[in-house]
């Protein structure tokens, strides 16, 4: 099943980004995005995950035309489907780690899986404050609790930017046997090729084109 589609998507700021990008991505399948900095690969993400509208093309999400959908329809796809992790943790600061994942259970109706804590490694630490953890700790606690969302898509921008190369590939694990075993669906932007290969398809956005590198 297709559960993310790319129509000839075409965007620009103040200068040409990329033009008629086009690709499908099916359920139980990951995709990597490179590229080098300003290539647009970021926006690119932002278009796919419904925060941004392209200026021309279309995006088909879990087979919901976005551009056809209501704002209301809009939110609910977010909340319900759709799991976001960027390099900027965007936790919330006043909170403990712990409570961070349980409003993510709780808006998503499902529970905390200390299981997902050990694999992490945050399992010791999940019930300090936020504002106490390392950058690395934090950036895991996000991934925490995207994945407590149970999320048909994750969206993901350098989310092991902050990690060491090692606990990284841990973490690409995790987002694998999450995407195979939930039948669900990755796209990730990142710098770090290596990590980008472990997905099952690559692209590369150069002089304004997606190409598949794998």
């Amino acid at each position: 099943m297709t559960i993310l589609q790319a129509d000839a998507l075409t965007h620009s700021f103040d200068y040409p980004l990329f033009h008629n990008v086009s690709f499908t991505l099916n359920e139980g399948e990951s995709m990597a995005i490179i590229g080098v900095s300003g290539s647009g690969k970021s926006t690119l993400l932002h278009i796919l995950s419904t925060l941004l509208n392209p200026n021309e093309g279309s995006v088909t999400l879990l087979g919901k035309e976005l551009q056809s959908l209501k704002n209301r329809d809009l939110v609910d796809l977010r909340k319900n489907d759709l799991g976001l992790i960027f390099q900027s943790h965007y936790l919330f600061k006043g909170f403990s780690a712990y409570e961070n994942l349980e409003v993510a259970a709780m808006l998503s109706h499902n529970e905390v899986d200390e299981t997902l804590l050990q694999s992490l490694g945050i399992e010791q630490v999940i019930m300090q404050k936020v504002t106490e953890l390392s950058g690395g700790q934090q950036q895991r606690v996000s991934i925490a609790r995207v994945l407590t969302k149970k999320p048909r898509l994750i969206f993901a921008d350098e989310p092991t930017g902050n990690l060491d190369h090692d606990t990284a590939m841990e973490v690409m694990d995790l987002f694998d046997a999450y995407v195979k075993t939930d039948k669900a669906g990755m796209v990730l932007v990142t710098h770090d090729e290596d990590l980008a290969m472990r997905c099952d398809k690559v692209y590369r956005l150069h002089e304004q084109q997606l190409e598949q590198v794998k």
